[in-house]
């Protein structure tokens, strides 16, 4: 039952959706106030107080109020998950600016790399020798190579910390669904020739979402890198940054190619080809808080508690699986060349933990291709999206303070 039916009968009026919408997206945003105030006074991240706040919104809708396919705001909920992705996605493509690539470029590409590549083949091979049916394992394990960039750069923005460490985590998360997407695109078209023979059409979708990606970025990135800075501060500007974030995110949908790689490519290109760049960036990071609360408690509350327990074994061992690959490859990627790097923990792989929307994504596709494992491979992901959402703050909050405070700004 929607939970508008739930509203008490002495109301002076039947209010519609939209007017429900309004009221919750006010309790949303007061909830980050909540947040914030607990943040200040405990060690807990303000991103897993609103997750948290989510997950109390999705029981009381779905195990109180009875509602278990409703959407809270109806239908409202995905674009604004999907603008608060495709700003975070946006800065995160200006912190790969030229001269900042010069220095930490190849060590960004070497730890992403030995990141996936140990983590993805770790949980693989784990599930497999657990027993866990062929498609199962290399679903799961293509789906652990995502990241959630937002939580990621939230936590390193709290924590105000600047140098060679946070530099390289922003700058691994930046690229980091790039890799996603060709892992997992490769992955399902692997599974798809070895099942069934689709694996050219599963390919090409893949090398579409890919490069349609990267030619919309361009498309919207070069226009935006000669208009930005020409306009005056202010209003123009807010206007033109908030276009590009709409155009992004609205014909990223439209053609079905990554939102996040394309707005990554534009914002890489503004931040190298505009001398005035970064008047669009601080006008975004102005409005970015609010649908950041959007998307950490909507994600929460669009989760469905009652598939979350589903697969426990499954899930266990995919948690743990995922957190040794993370670990085992930041640590082999910090000891391939640690004098130069000295100053990098070995436990930098922690802090690519957590987990969110892209992988979600990533299951849903593949339920959507191999529909009778849908039951199991969905279950585990939003089982562990949890999980990861609360403790993946933490975690990258531990590696930033493991850096310590006194390692080089190379960056």
């Amino acid at each position: 039952m929607p939970l508008i039916d739930h509203l008490p009968g002495w109301l002076p009026a039947d209010p519609s959706r939209s007017t429900l919408n309004i009221i919750l997206l006010g309790v949303i945003l007061s909830a980050s106030i909540f947040a914030d105030t607990v943040a200040r006074r405990t060690s807990i991240p303000r991103i897993s107080i609103l997750m948290l706040v989510g997950l109390g919104i999705a029981f009381v809708q779905q195990v109180w109020l009875g509602d278990r396919n409703g959407d809270l705001l109806g239908g409202l909920s995905e674009p604004l998950i999907q603008l608060a992705l495709v700003m975070v996605a946006f800065l995160l493509g200006s912190e790969l600016k030229a001269d900042r690539l010069r220095n930490t470029g190849p060590l960004i590409l070497v730890i992403s790399l030995f990141v996936i590549i140990g983590g993805g083949v770790l949980v693989g091979a784990g599930l497999m020798l657990l027993g866990f049916p062929l498609v199962v394992a290399v679903s799961l394990a293509a789906i652990s190579v995502a990241t959630d960039p937002a939580a990621v750069r939230e936590t390193v923005r709290e924590n105000r910390s600047t140098g060679l460490l946070p530099g390289v985590l922003l700058g691994i998360v930046a690229i980091d669904d790039g890799w996603g997407i060709v892992v997992f695109g490769l992955s399902m078209a692997v599974l798809g020739w070895v099942l069934g023979g689709d694996g050219q059409m599963a390919l090409l979708h893949a090398f579409w979402e890919l490069g349609g990606a990267i030619l919309i970025g361009l498309a919207i990135g070069l226009p935006a890198a000669w208009l930005t800075g020409r306009l005056r501060p202010g209003e123009p500007t807010q206007v033109e940054a908030i276009a590009l974030i709409l155009l992004l995110a609205g014909l990223s949908s439209l053609l079905e190619v990554s939102a996040l790689l394309a707005s990554m490519v534009a914002g890489c290109l503004v931040a190298n080809l505009s001398y005035h760049h970064t008047r669009s960036f601080r006008e975004i990071e102005h409005i970015e808080w609010p649908f950041l609360v959007f998307f950490f408690v909507l994600s929460g509350a669009s989760i469905d508690l009652y598939k979350a327990d589903d697969a426990i074994l499954l899930t266990l061992a995919y948690i743990l699986l995922r957190l040794a690959g993370r670990l085992f490859g930041g640590f082999v990627a910090v000891m391939f060349d640690r004098a130069r790097h000295q100053a990098l923990p070995r436990n930098i792989g922690l802090a690519l933990t957590p987990q969110a929307g892209v992988a979600i994504g990533m299951a849903l596709l593949a339920a959507e291709r191999f529909p009778e494992l849908r039951d199991t491979i969905l279950p585990v992901v939003v089982a562990s999206t949890i999980i990861f959402e609360l403790i993946g703050p933490v975690l990258v909050r531990r590696v930033l303070r493991s850096g310590g405070p006194d390692a080089p700004n190379r960056v």
